[in-house]
């Protein structure tokens, strides 16, 4: 049996946000934005915490992109949201 510490628990958690967000995104004709990179955004930072407790840098950076990319596309949603109302 593996023992997983609490970080590669929440890690693996992350994990299943990104997955979960890709699937959303595949499987909708017109996904949600803010349900979309909130997700995302949610999974990078929970990998972070992840990595930053196991620090591997090449998939911390990657997360830092992740992560900006994420909020990039929340703050695009919400300037159509603005624009629309």
């Amino acid at each position: 049996m593996i023992n997983l510490d609490w970080a590669s628990m929440v890690g693996f958690v992350g994990t299943a946000c990104i997955i979960g967000a890709y699937a959303y995104l595949t499987y909708k004709e017109e996904p949600n934005p803010f349900i979309l990179h909130g997700t995302n955004l949610t999974g990078a930072a929970l990998l972070t915490v992840s990595l930053v407790v196991h620090t591997n840098w090449p998939s911390l950076v990657l997360e830092g992109f992740w992560a900006a990319i994420a909020v990039w596309g929340l703050a695009k949603a919400l300037k159509t949201r603005r624009k629309s109302a």
